[in-house]
Formats: C-alpha cells, structure tokens, sequence
C-alpha cells in the first residue's frame, strides 16, 4: 500500500513538472509572437526592472562666482553677422567704353543744337517710306530737316548736356525736326497732313516746350510784326511828348502878349495871332 502512494505522487509531481514546462515553453512562444506582430515604437519589455533607493535630486547646479561670471560674460565669443547674400545688392554693370561712331554722332548732335534754334521731338507711329518722304519734302520747303538718331545716343548726349530733361521723350520710334530759324507755325501745319508723326516736345530759342507750349509758340506773331508795333508806339509818345513840351511856352508867350496890349491900351490880340 506505501509503495502503491509512492508511486502515484511521483507521478503527480511528474505530471505538475510537465505541466510547469508546458506553461513556460507557451508563455515564450506568445511572447516571440507579440514581439514579431507588435509594432516597436511604444513597446514595452514584459519584465521591468525597478529602481529601489534613494531619490535625492542631484541636478541642481553649482552657484558659479560672480567674478568667474563676468569673466566668462566678458570673454564670451561673439560670431560674426554673416555676409550679405550676392544677390542682395545691385550688379555693377560693366563700364562700356563709346566707339568712335558714337562720338562722331554726338558731336553732329552738339552742333545741331548749336546751329538750330529750334529742334523738334516727334514720335513715329507705323509711317511707311512713301510718307516719310513726302513728309521729308513739305518740311524741306520750310527749311526744316529731319534727322534720325537713335535713343541710346540721344539719352547718352541729352544727359551731359543742358537739354537733359528732353531725354525722358526718347522711348521708342522717334524723329528730330530742326531748322535754323524757329518755324513752328510751319511744322504744325505740315504734320497736321502726317497724323502718323505725333509732337512730343520742342527745344526753341534755348527754351524747352511741351506740345501745348509749341501750340501756343506757334500762335505768337513774328518778330517783324512786334518790332513794328513797338516803334509805333514808341513814335506816338515821342510826339505826344513833344506837343506837352510846346504847349506851355506858346500859352505863356499869349498870356505876356495880352499883358502888355493892356498895359500900353491897345486892343487885345486875336487868340489864332496869339496861338
């Protein structure tokens, strides 16, 4: 009977032993599956190890000295402001030396506006060959030139010399009208047969005039006309000058005469005798 019980508690310890393994061998295997199903990141390990002890906090910092601090404030390395970007900036355009065809038409434009007392911008607005040139002949009637010129040589002379506010009516397709004698009435009767030549400005007797200003120039009478009218009027004052002269001796010199015709009896003389 002993040996019988022994013999069946071995076997039940066998049995929870076997059992025991089992439960191992499964926890292991479900856990090599969660680790392989589960993702990584916010995984937590099964077993944790705790920390057990002291918990004085260690972390505060240690004063300094205030003489080592204004040392390390004044030693304190400051880096550079960082360079401006290339781009950040204007590029300086290369300087461009003048060729001798350039200077050439600048120095024909200086004696153009030395010689002409009046130089005429007008802007050119799709005017084919056949037009220009009967433009070019009505205009040549009354000694008035055209002249081409391009905008880069106009603006280049216009701006070093005393006529630079005229380089701003330079843009685009424009033409030159100059004459030795100012002509404007001339010229705005001629381009009112050519619509395809617009007056922008003129240069007459030193003098820069917008279109409206031309307009009005034109409208002045001549020099003859003005000189003749001044000579009138100065001629009539001088003989008005000359009447107020004489008119006061003649009346003192009838007045002496009747004095003495009363003085010596006689009878008064007549006043056309006296005058």
């Amino acid at each position: 009977m002993c040996l019988y019980i022994m013999v069946r508690s071995r076997h039940t310890v066998q049995k929870r032993v076997d059992t025991t393994k089992a439960d191992d061998i499964l926890s292991k295997m479900a856990a090599t599956l969660c680790v392989k199903l589960l993702p990584k990141q916010g995984w937590l390990p099964l077993t944790q190890s705790v920390r057990h002890g002291s918990k004085a906090v260690t972390r505060h910092r240690k004063p300094m000295h205030f003489l080592k601090q204004k040392m390390l404030a004044v030693t304190e390395y400051i880096p550079p402001k960082p360079a401006a970007p290339p781009d950040a900036y204007p590029t300086q355009a290369a300087v461009v030396e003048e060729s001798a065809f350039v200077r050439l038409l600048k120095r024909d434009l200086q004696k153009v506006f030395q010689e002409c007392k009046m130089v005429a911008v007008a802007q050119n607005n799709g005017c084919n060959a056949n037009d220009m040139i009967v433009l070019k002949n009505r205009l040549q009637k009354h000694d008035i030139r055209v002249k081409f010129y391009s905008n880069q040589v106009m603006r280049s002379f216009l701006n070093e010399s005393i006529y630079s506010n005229l380089a701003h009516l330079f843009i685009g397709p424009t033409v030159l009208f100059v004459s030795k004698e100012p002509k404007a009435k001339q010229m705005l009767a001629t381009l009112r047969v050519s619509p395809q030549m617009v007056l922008l400005g003129a240069c007459i007797d030193d003098t820069l005039l917008s279109a409206q200003g031309v307009l009005r120039y034109s409208k002045l009478p001549s020099v003859s006309v003005v000189q003749g009218e001044l000579v009138g009027g100065l001629s009539l004052l001088a003989s008005h000058t000359a009447s107020l002269l004489q008119r006061h001796p003649a009346h003192l010199t009838a007045l002496l005469q009747q004095h003495v015709a009363q003085q010596g009896g006689d009878a008064p003389p007549k006043a056309e005798e006296a005058t």
